[in-house]
């Protein structure tokens, strides 16, 4: 007997290119409603949740093109959205073909990101990666560019959008010191956060929670969440308490 064919996802419905006015609150329940799909999904299919994670990655962002953004609430629920389905590709246990197929499909939709909504999935290619060999694949392939950029010490700027996701690769393939070369020197928080983690893997955890506190214009929760988990990583419940309980009250010493 033939297995059954599954059902069709009911959020490519809705997300479709160019779906959406200028008016953001049906495109953010479009957006909360096809991550709850997904999830639901994953609890009894694993795999064709993470296909479906993909689906809505390469469809979340030609969907809401033309949405106004300015209130920060379409942004911010596609971002708790990839933040959250991350997991779910990075845990579904797949072949090394597929895991290919998923990744060239999310690089894909990341390079063809205008806006950009899926900018932070950068932040977790080490995750959708799901191994440290395919992590340091890609991190080898994305190197050279995001060492042209974070290395270059001439008088304009460079950027290389990619240069996250490559800073992520490292890390979950364990080259740390590799993030350190390319990452400590920087003053840009989402590339010198990366840096703090290399710090922390290698067991420097007070030169960790020393370069965090010493980045300037860096986000103030991001850098107290990132010192809080440093500190908890240690044992160190108390210091951990502190720095939070600072940061809650609005004090920064």
């Amino acid at each position: 007997m033939a297995k059954p064919r599954p059902p069709a996802w009911a959020f490519t419905r809705r997300l479709r290119r160019g779906a959406y006015g200028w008016r953001s609150d049906p495109a953010v329940k479009s957006v909360k409603a096809a991550v709850r799909e997904i999830l639901a999904a994953a609890r009894a299919d694993p795999i064709r949740a993470a296909e479906g994670a993909a689906l809505f990655l390469e469809r979340v962002s030609p969907a809401i093109e033309n949405v106004d953004g300015s209130s920060g609430s379409i942004g911010n629920a596609v971002r708790r959205g990839v933040e959250d389905l991350v997991a779910v590709i990075g845990t579904a246990e797949v072949d090394a073909e597929k895991r290919q197929e998923w990744l060239e499909r999310l690089w894909a939709a990341f390079e063809a990101d205008e806006v950009p909504y899926i900018e932070c999935l950068g932040e977790h290619w080490g995750e959708v990666c799901a191994s440290e060999s395919v992590a340091s694949a890609w991190a080898d392939r994305l190197l050279e560019r995001t060492r042209w950029a974070l290395l270059y010490e001439g008088p304009e700027w460079r950027f290389f959008d990619g240069a996250t996701a490559c800073l992520s690769a490292l890390h979950a393939a364990g080259r740390h010191e590799e993030v350190l070369e390319l990452a400590e020197g920087t003053d840009f928080w989402p590339y010198r956060r990366w840096a703090v983690r290399a710090l922390a893997s290698l067991g420097r955890k007070g030169e960790a929670i020393a370069l965090a506190e010493d980045t300037p214009d860096a986000d103030g929760r991001d850098v107290a969440q990132l010192c809080e988990e440093i500190y908890l990583s240690s044992g160190m419940r108390e210091q951990a308490y502190r720095r939070y309980a600072l940061h809650a009250h609005g004090r920064t010493t």
